[in-house]
């Protein structure tokens, strides 16, 4: 079985977030970016199934600007055995919609015939949540989100859910779509042996063009600011204080 994993180059996660003056976006100048935390997972699992002996091969797919290649690299030397970069935009201040990338991945898909793919449930700078669930529609394939844990059981397989109430245990028939959550486990670090081979691991680079999908953004972003500072808390002397303190302020 072949295990598809998309990663996504985002803004490091221990990187204060900037906006830039203008208001037009974030502002990445000598910005440290890494590969999306909830991707790293989904590429620690696809390897452990490989190691596990129920995966042959590991493919690492990334959409957006040539950078992202850096990302991919990580990827290799964490072990995946090759990686395809479409370059969908010049402009690293360009995010890719969650659509564009559902469409591309699924012509990556039809090429490649990955019997799972393996992807984070969100990336850390948008928060979309949506490609998964797009790129299952597209294809028509099982889906299974939020996933905390994932056991292989011949052309099917068992999905530990994350839901509002607690755990969800569903089986879903392969192929299929699985979006992954922080329990999973815990990704890997790439050793320097790793890193020097994953060098010489083939990186194919494509475009949209080269795969039939119009990229071009739908959404236009208006404004970015920055969040509100959290205002100063009081100190309250009795609990009948604290109950009217909480009235006011609606909390009940």
């Amino acid at each position: 079985m072949k295990v598809l994993v998309p990663v996504k180059r985002v803004i490091d996660y221990n990187v204060k977030v900037r906006v830039r003056a203008d208001g037009t976006g974030v502002d990445l100048a000598n910005v440290k970016m890494s590969m999306n935390p909830f991707d790293e997972i989904a590429v620690e699992q696809a390897i452990r199934l490989k190691e596990a002996g129920q995966a042959e091969e590991v493919v690492a797919v990334s959409i957006g600007v040539k950078q992202a290649q850096e990302t991919l690299r990580t990827a290799l030397a964490m072990g995946a055995d090759r990686a395809i970069l479409v370059e969908a935009t010049d402009d690293v201040h360009n995010d890719i919609e969650p659509l564009a990338v559902a469409k591309i991945l699924a012509k990556i898909i039809e090429e490649e015939q990955p019997g799972l793919v393996l992807l984070g449930k969100q990336a850390i700078d948008n928060d979309m949540n949506a490609t998964a669930q797009m790129l299952a529609a597209l294809l028509g394939w099982s889906q299974a989100t939020f996933a905390s844990e994932l056991n292989i059981e011949g052309d099917s397989a068992l999905v530990t859910r994350e839901v509002d109430g607690g755990l969800q245990t569903i089986r879903v028939k392969m192929p299929a779509i699985v979006s992954v959550d922080l329990r999973m486990n815990e990704p890997r670090y790439a050793s320097l042996p790793n890193i020097m081979k994953a060098k010489r691991k083939p990186l194919d680079v494509k475009t949209p063009a080269d795969l039939g999908v119009d990229a071009a953004p739908r959404l236009k972003i208006l404004k970015t600011v920055e969040p509100e500072g959290r205002k100063a808390g009081i100190m309250v002397g009795s609990v009948d204080e604290l109950v009217g303190k909480l009235k006011e302020a609606g909390v009940i």
